[in-house]
Parts: structure tokens; sequence; C-alpha cells
């Protein structure tokens, strides 16, 4: 279950952090990026996802002819950034695939089944930042390891920070987009049926989206 209990939100140390920790540890070797706003440099430190607030969901094609959408509503989260030093930044997301939801509940019965994310042999989806990389502006690029069903491939995902506020309940917050495209088959999701006119029910193409409302957080991790 990786630094997460059921039904928590955790936060993780910068790399720097815990090499400090560590014999013969000390300061990161990361230089900060000039370039970067200052308002992005005040983002520094731990947040999680506001999961009221914020959508991790996909879009998949649908008999060629339409596009069905989904989210994850069950998750927890693990967010730390570095806004002078984004290598440093980390993230880590565990899903329940159980707690997907498309509007249509045989839809979904079918998408936890076997067919799909076998829900009771894998109840989790994970994913795991190996990189950060500052695109320039306010955009990121975030590498890291997907896991559905037992496998595993790197991803790379797009970021776009859309801003900061302090809403009228004293939550500092942080908004973020996301997307990556992913190729379903790679993760043993192979399901399909064919059309009498060619063409699969199901493209193998899923896009996924990451609309975040991340508010700072002063927990520590588990």
């Amino acid at each position: 279950m990786g630094i997460f209990s059921r039904r928590q939100t955790a936060v993780i140390e910068p790399p720097s952090a815990v090499a400090a920790g560590r014999p013969g540890g000390g300061a990161s070797a990361a230089t900060a990026d000039a370039s970067l706003d200052p308002a992005l440099r005040a983002l520094t430190g731990h947040w999680t996802i506001d999961r009221p607030h914020s959508r991790i969901g996909f879009s998949v094609r649908h008999a060629m002819v339409t596009t069905v959408r989904g989210a994850f509503t069950d998750y927890d989260s693990a967010l730390y950034f570095d806004g002078a030093r984004p290598s440093e930044s980390r993230a880590e997301l565990v899903i329940r695939v159980a707690g997907v939801d498309t509007g249509v509940e045989q839809r979904d019965a079918h998408l936890v089944g076997k067919d799909f994310f076998d829900a009771r042999r894998y109840p989790e989806m994970t994913f795991r930042s190996t990189s950060t990389v500052h695109e320039g502006g306010e955009s990121f690029r975030m590498t890291g390891d997907l896991t559905i069903r037992d496998t595993t491939r790197s991803v790379d995902l797009q970021l776009d920070y859309l801003g900061s506020v302090m809403d009228p309940f004293g939550y500092e917050r942080a908004g973020f987009d996301g997307t990556t495209t992913i190729d379903r088959r790679d993760w043993g999701l192979v399901y399909n049926q064919r059309l009498e006119a060619g063409g699969s029910m199901v493209s193998e193409k899923v896009r996924l989206q990451f609309d975040i409302s991340a508010i700072r957080s002063t927990a520590r991790p588990l």
C-alpha cells in the first residue's frame, strides 16, 4: 500500500529532506530555476488533492461515434511541490478502482469486473512520479510509473499551473490541469468487441484528465 493507509491522505518528503536525514546526506544537488515566477516559488511545500473540488477523469471513444466520460472518485494523494527546483517535486496517487463512475451503473459494474479492472484481484491503481521538468512558463512535464492490474508502465503527464488563492475558509489552494493519453492494452485491458462495419466498440486509446484543486497540508508522512 506504499505510504498510504486506507481512507487517509498523506504527504511525502522532498528528496532533499530525505537525504538530510540519512548518514552522509546533504542538500539537494538540484539548482534553482531562475525563470520561475515568484508566485510559483511561494508554493513550495506539501499539498494534498481536495477531492470535492477536483476530478480525476478519463474519456474514451465508444462505437467510433461518441465519447464516454467517467471519473475515479475514491483515492488518496501525496504531493510535494518545489517552486524553485521543480525537479524536486513529487506526486503519489492511489486510486481504488471500485470507485469508478461513468453515470451508468451497469457500465460501472462492467468496468470493475474481470473484463477491465478486475477490482477484486487488483483493487488499486497507482501513479508515482519519477521526474518533473519545468517546460517554461507555467507548464511542467511529470513522468511517473502508472500501475494497473499489477502492470507498471512509464507515462508522461502534461501539467499546467492555473494559479493559487486563499479561500474564505482559510485554505491556501493551488490549481493544476493535467492530461495524458495511454493505450489501455499496455496494462492488460484488452477487452473489446468488433463492429459489423469495422473498427472496435471501445477505443484502445484512453485520455486521462486531472483537474486538481490542491490545498496546502501541514500533515507529516504516515
